[in-house]
């Protein structure tokens, strides 16, 4: 199993970041019209453990067209959402890919600890820093538009 993980500071409240965290299934598709098709949720509520939603990438997302995740864990009280992927094409280069997501008070904003672990299905396969890459972006991102809210 290899791990990849940062932390990015923003300047929106835990409590307003979480909120946009739990909301992506509505938000990013909105904000960033260029990565997303659509984002539908498939099982569950959207936002509970047990959710598995279907990410549609548009077509200036290299490489991927669509993935399933899962919501494997939701803690409200300390703000930490884990997923996994569980169907698309980066199941045929990673057996394993979960996520997660902690946000916690930094002075008048918030610190975002992001990590994801994931088991390669061949050696030859890198380590998902474009995942780690994209995820950094989205989090800024989101960050700016909920400061407009």
């Amino acid at each position: 199993m290899g791990k990849l993980e940062f932390e990015l500071e923003v300047k929106s409240s835990v409590d307003k970041f979480w909120g946009g965290m739990k909301d992506t299934t509505v938000i990013f598709p909105k904000i960033f019209p260029n990565r997303f098709k659509s984002i539908e949720v498939i099982e569950g509520d959207g936002v509970n453990v047990g959710t598995v939603r279907l990410v549609k990438y548009s077509d200036d997302t290299p490489v991927i067209t669509f993935a399933k995740e899962k919501v494997e864990l939701l803690d409200d009280v300390n703000k930490i959402l884990g997923y996994s992927v569980i169907d698309g094409e980066l199941m045929t280069h990673y057996k394993t890919l979960k996520g997660k997501v902690e946000v916690v008070p930094k002075g008048e904003g918030s610190l975002v600890k992001w990590s994801m672990e994931f088991e390669k299905a061949s050696d030859e396969v890198p380590d998902p820093v474009l995942i780690q890459e994209y995820a950094a972006k989205a989090f800024t991102e989101l960050d700016a538009y909920l400061l407009k809210e």
